[in-house]
């Protein structure tokens, strides 16, 4: 029983290194994407700066599209003024 304990402790000890790894590349790739998407808002809030109803809804296309053009997940955009939420 014992020796049986020790030998899961040891292969859990090895193979900790290789899972530790997984989880930071994946991390990476994570923050890149973070990223990525912030550049896409950052442009749209340099192209549209105005807070009216009209440039919100430019900057929420050009986002969508910025976000489409670099396969990246949607965000969740701002409620329009007027739109129940």
């Amino acid at each position: 029983m014992i020796r049986r304990l020790g030998l899961a402790a040891f292969i859990a000890a090895a193979l900790l290194p290789y899972a530790a790894h997984a989880v930071t590349q994946q991390g990476v790739q994570t923050m890149r994407k973070w990223a990525l998407s912030d550049k896409c808002a950052q442009q749209a809030q340099r192209k549209f700066p105005d807070y009216t109803a009209e440039a919100q809804a430019r900057r929420n296309e050009m986002m969508q599209q910025c976000l489409g053009q670099q396969n990246l997940p949607p965000r969740d955009l701002p409620v329009q003024p007027g739109q129940p939420q």
